[in-house]
């Protein structure tokens, strides 16, 4: 892609008996936005109507254009992806929201694998009424994975300035979280956020700490054995491929202390574990990533927010984060990536220094 051409941010609906009409269209307001790249909604321009009449909202002009291809200049665009005749009911979950989210990604996803998006932005959906027999998973993490991963594992990530926490385990019930907790999957997840923190932030040599499964750290096998046969094997085994990582901590204590901003990164077991303390300390500000994918896709770190859907009350803010990271990470990839193409080519000599015995095969970047 051009250095120069503007990055195209496809923005799905989400829910539209939520708040993700509100959040985009207060993200969206002003223009600065679209100063700075080309957003184009994949929704309904009579719902996002709808929703700027009820909030009482100035202006927001969105184009309406059928193909990311059209979007030119400094706009808001649109794309309809639902029908005119489709029931709104905020603050209530319904099949056809559901199905009105669904469309949206999937056709968001279709165009981001096209290369006519560069980067997807998600609102919130509904776990529950987006279920059907084309979308069986538990979140967008996992549909992501599975559609346009290609082989690669998803890794979710939650991060703002101050800290960023990834999941082991992401959507798992609490009863089953011990058994998907394996060295095999803590290597792996520690792995994939180290080169996330490379890639995507731009890190050199990124610090990860990664949290015990059991109070205490499992207090020597007294609360559990999970530390010392899974994790910490993971983590030398980490440590043996020359990736900084250190642990398991106590996450109560971790938390509590401050020592999450000694780290780059932070790797916590579950979806709780980690999430709880970071929307405590990061709820307007976090932003939902998904690792480890060819794309790049972000989400505001809340809900669907049904409770104060069409009221005015919804904070935009990690709306906008969402948008801003997506365009971040985009360009740190690039930067990455033009780094690391053309490698310079080492020259290697035997130990007696015998100059007609150079290896120019080898190829490794010059960091």
């Amino acid at each position: 892609m051009d250095n120069d051409k503007k990055i195209r941010v496809g923005i799905t609906h989400g829910d539209l008996n939520g708040i993700g009409y509100e959040v985009i269209l207060k993200a969206l307001e002003g223009g600065n936005i679209a100063e700075m790249c080309t957003p184009i909604v994949y929704g309904s321009a009579k719902i996002a109507a709808f929703y700027r009449k009820a909030l009482e909202m100035p202006e927001v002009k969105f184009t309406q254009i059928q193909q990311p291809s059209e979007a030119k200049g400094n706009n808001n665009y649109i794309i309809n992806v639902v029908g005119e005749d489709v029931k709104i009911e905020p603050g209530q979950s319904t099949a056809v929201a559901g199905e009105a989210a669904f469309a949206a990604l999937e056709r968001a996803v279709a165009d981001l694998r096209k290369g006519d998006i560069d980067v997807l932005v998600t609102a919130p959906i509904n776990k529950k009424n987006i279920q059907s027999s084309t979308f069986t998973f538990p979140g967008h993490t996992e549909y992501l994975e599975a559609s346009i991963g290609d082989g690669a594992k998803a890794l979710m990530i939650l991060a703002n300035e101050n800290m960023r926490v990834a999941l082991v385990t992401i959507h798992c019930p609490i009863a089953k979280v011990a058994e998907g907790v394996t060295k095999e999957a803590v290597e792996e997840k520690i792995t994939i956020l180290n080169e996330s923190l490379r890639r995507d932030w731009g890190l050199n040599a990124p610090r990860i700490a990664v949290l015990a499964l059991n109070p205490h750290a499992g207090e020597e096998g007294l609360l559990g054995t999970e530390e010392q046969e899974v994790i910490i094997p993971a983590i030398e085994a980490c440590k043996a491929k020359k990736i900084l990582a250190f642990g398991p901590y106590a996450a109560d204590g971790f938390f509590g202390s401050g020592a999450f901003k000694k780290f780059d990164g932070i790797l916590a077991m579950y979806h709780d574990q980690g999430l709880a303390p970071f929307k405590a300390l990061a709820m307007n500000s976090g932003v939902n990533i998904t690792a480890g994918l060819p794309y790049v896709r972000t989400s505001p770190d809340h809900g669907t927010g049904y409770d104060i859907a069409g009221k005015g009350l919804a904070d935009p803010q990690s709306m906008r984060e969402a948008i801003y990271t997506a365009i971040d990470i985009f360009r740190n990839r690039r930067r990455h990536d033009d780094m690391y193409r053309r490698p310079l080519k080492r020259k290697y000599f035997d130990k007696s220094g015998d100059s007609e015995k150079l290896d120019l095969t080898k190829e490794e970047p010059t960091d």
